[in-house]
């Protein structure tokens, strides 16, 4: 049987790089095409020694749509404003994307406007677009033809409360999430803020005024919730290379019977969510390299506030991973395909 043909539009960065990382295990696709206006000419294999022996005879190349629409499928692991320039001939020749950059994620246009600061080219094609999480959305990514993949921040805030939200169980106006991200999550761009001698041995919050990805969380959150809800984000800088942990608080509306059988009942069959033992406190080290989120859920001392601790690397199940559960289940794949690699230790 052939190949799915894939595209990966932006190869240079950390998450196309991922990509790459976990497509060359995917039994059913390979990468025909990548693009890179600075690295035009150069091989896969030259840049990133790490992909020697599997990607020896591809070779960046200047974008070309004509090339990409001979693909089944294109990711974009762009900047955002990037995507959205390529995606009307791409979606008008038939061709499946799943978008990895923040184009598409918000529905509100003038919403997106605002805290992006610039125009959106093709607001026709927000509205078919298909928020890509997975265990919210999956038969909506099924037949989806654009599909925008979530954020890295947002996919571990919003699996860590959707089960409450889902069964009413805290107060959608007072919710707050403390998250910390790797260095890795401000991508491969050299920036003296995320310097080794700046980073290392320090730990900061950044964006307490209002970070990009909030209104991609609550817009997540109200749909789980069935109306608004109200979320305090304050993201913060590990001093790490990957991974995230979110911690989530919430005001429980009332007695629940049990918050662990909540969690491992609406994860059940979630291949890709893990839900600790009671008590748990989960590490980013366990998911390093792994496309995997990690949940445990508190009730400390038994009070009305529940805590919600979720890990996740930022660049599997927080980027290129969980762009390539999409794809699988786009194409109707084993949704595991690509992506059955373990967390590192240590």
């Amino acid at each position: 049987m052939s190949k799915i043909k894939v595209g990966i539009v932006g190869g240079t960065g950390y998450t196309g790089v991922e990509l790459l990382r976990l497509l060359a295990t995917h039994s059913s696709a390979e990468v025909t095409a990548i693009t890179s206006r600075s690295e035009s000419g150069m091989s896969v294999a030259e840049l990133f020694p790490s992909l020697r022996g599997f990607y020896d005879n591809l070779c960046f190349s200047v974008p070309d749509d004509d090339v990409l629409a001979e693909c089944d499928v294109v990711f974009f692991a762009t900047p955002h404003g990037v995507a959205m320039s390529s995606m009307p001939s791409l979606i008008a020749r038939g061709v499946r994307v799943i978008d990895l950059s923040a184009d598409f994620r918000i529905k509100d246009v003038a919403l997106w406007e605002r805290w992006y600061g610039q125009p959106h080219t093709c607001p026709d094609l927000v509205e078919m677009a298909v928020y890509g999480l997975p265990e919210m959305n999956r038969e909506q990514i099924k037949t989806a033809q654009l599909v925008a993949a979530p954020g890295c921040y947002p996919t571990s805030v919003q699996l860590g409360l959707m089960p409450l939200l889902k069964a009413g169980l805290i107060d959608p106006s007072r919710l707050i999430a403390n998250s910390a991200s790797g260095v890795s999550g401000a991508g491969r761009q050299g920036k003296i803020d995320n310097i080794f001698a700046e980073v290392s041995d320090s730990f900061k919050a950044y964006g307490v005024a209002g970070h990009r990805h909030l209104p991609e969380i609550e817009q997540g959150l109200a749909l789980m919730s069935g109306g608004p809800v109200n979320l305090t984000f304050v993201p913060h800088l590990l001093p790490t290379i990957r991974g995230i942990h979110s911690t989530m608080y919430a005001e429980l509306r009332g007695e629940v019977a049990d918050l662990q059988a909540l969690f491992e009942d609406t994860y059940r069959n979630e291949p890709f969510v893990d839900v600790m033992p009671a008590g748990s406190c989960p590490q980013t080290r366990s998911v390093k390299g792994a496309n995997i989120c990690r949940l445990a859920v508190h009730q400390p001392q038994n009070r009305n506030t529940v805590v919600v601790l979720a890990v996740i690397d930022n660049l599997v199940k927080g980027a290129s991973g969980q762009a390539v559960q999409i794809m699988n289940i786009m194409l109707d794949l084993d949704e595991k395909d690509g992506l059955r690699g373990l967390g590192l230790n240590p």
